[in-house]
């Protein structure tokens, strides 16, 4: 029998039963579905995190203070109070590859203009910051060497700042009181969007660390080193190379706990998308458990549809048609129930992660790779459970087929 003659049977008869063949569809609809959105939808995690991960600039390593222990209350991250300027050189000096140090100081003020004020950031940096964390300045320009070794009131603005404080107008050349001392602003800088915790980068303000150290903390010690490798750098022996030298600085013993954490960009990429990597996987197993109950829901579907049949297996047994004819019928059934099932599933979770991708406001991104692997699982999950039916179908005997009601 002509393969085209057995096709045309096979999709007539889940023709006749179309509710039947849909709901038989939906495990394998659910499972391709659930697949695809998920890898899109991670895959869009993924690179928004990325995005975000590249704003802190190129090859940064980070150095925290760490926390610290007194009279048995403990401080956390950035509370241990050993982090000093000379350690900040002394990596640019003696740890190879190191190109650009910024010792970094953090506060919070109350930040104000004419009759207007705003709580924010206010972060002191070195003059290479703004390089090193590849943040252009779109007005203005930033401050210099000698606004940091003069301690000089200038100070750089972000965008949200800007726009509390000025509105429209142009705050470069302005004068912002920062706890009441008043600062220069000397440039503007270009927006950078949300981190990875999801707070505002731009409701910042940047002043020379020297100038916060004296004039705004009146503290000793940094929050914080920012580091930039050079490009050709192995960044995992630079964070060893850092720690031994600040464990050295510090006078830290062996056995002993560090006080200051060393992060990379990519370590910090890896734990943002750890979780939601866990969830995809995840997710994606639940995925897989559907496709393999729909393809039970298959088969199951098919051993009803022989004892429905048996009749008319007899009958085409009895005209001429050979157990390989019966055993293709059924096996092409289950294939097609369960490869539309697989495109209309691909669909689906096309549509799923557009929708998502508009209201969560990031990209989506699914290889083809998984498209054509999600197919060929489904079409496969078809020979496989339609496999069994379609043998049972070709076994049958005709004359017992002709006799059965």
């Amino acid at each position: 029998m002509k393969l085209s003659a057995t096709l045309f049977i096979a999709v007539r008869a889940l023709l006749r039963n179309k509710m039947r063949s849909i709901l038989t569809m939906l495990g394998i609809i659910i499972g391709v579905g659930a697949v695809i959105a998920m890898v899109g939808i991670g895959n869009g995690a993924k690179a928004r995190v990325e995005a975000q991960i590249a704003t802190l600039g190129k090859n940064m390593i980070l150095i925290f203070a760490g926390s610290s222990t007194s009279s048995g209350a403990k401080g956390g991250l950035g509370a241990a109070g050993t982090m000093k300027i000379p350690d900040a050189f002394s990596i640019l000096r003696e740890v190879p590859g190191v190109t650009m140090v910024s010792p970094e100081v953090r506060a919070g003020a109350q930040v104000a203009a004419g009759n207007q004020n705003w709580s924010t950031l206010v972060l002191g940096e070195s003059e290479d910051y703004f390089e090193m964390r590849q943040w252009d300045i779109v007005d203005g320009a930033a401050f210099s060497d000698q606004d940091v070794r003069s301690a000089n009131k200038v100070a750089v603005i972000g965008s949200t700042v800007a726009h509390q404080i000025y509105g429209d107008n142009d705050p470069v050349g302005q004068i912002i009181r920062v706890r009441n001392i008043p600062f220069v602003i000397t440039g503007l800088l270009k927006p950078k969007g949300n981190s990875l915790g999801g707070a505002d980068q731009d409701d910042v303000l940047i002043i020379p660390y020297t100038t916060a150290m004296k004039r705004l903390t009146g503290a000793t010690i940094l929050r914080g080193i920012n580091a930039q490798a050079a490009d050709d750098a192995d960044i995992t022996l630079l964070q060893e190379q850092i720690s031994a030298l600040l464990r050295q600085r510090h006078n830290i013993q062996p056995g002993h706990e560090d006080d200051f954490t060393v992060r990379s960009q990519q370590d910090i990429a890896e734990m943002a998308t750890a979780q939601s990597r866990t969830m995809m996987y995840l997710l994606i197993a639940v995925a897989i458990v559907s496709l393999v109950v729909g393809g039970i829901g298959i088969m199951n579907i098919m051993l009803v549809s022989v004892t429905e049949r048996t009749r008319e297996i007899g009958i085409r047994m009895a005209v001429g048609a050979h157990g390989w004819d019966i055993l293709l019928q059924f096996l092409i059934e289950a294939v097609t129930l369960s490869s539309i099932g697989g495109l209309v599933g691909i669909g689906i979770g096309f549509g799923t992660t557009q929708i998502i991708s508009r209201m969560a406001g990031w990209p989506t991104n699914v290889p083809p790779v998984y498209v054509i692997g999600s197919f060929a699982f489904s079409a496969a999950v078809g020979v496989f459970f339609g496999l069994y039916p379609a043998k049972k179908a070709a076994a049958l005997d005709p004359i017992d087929a002709l006799r059965y009601e």
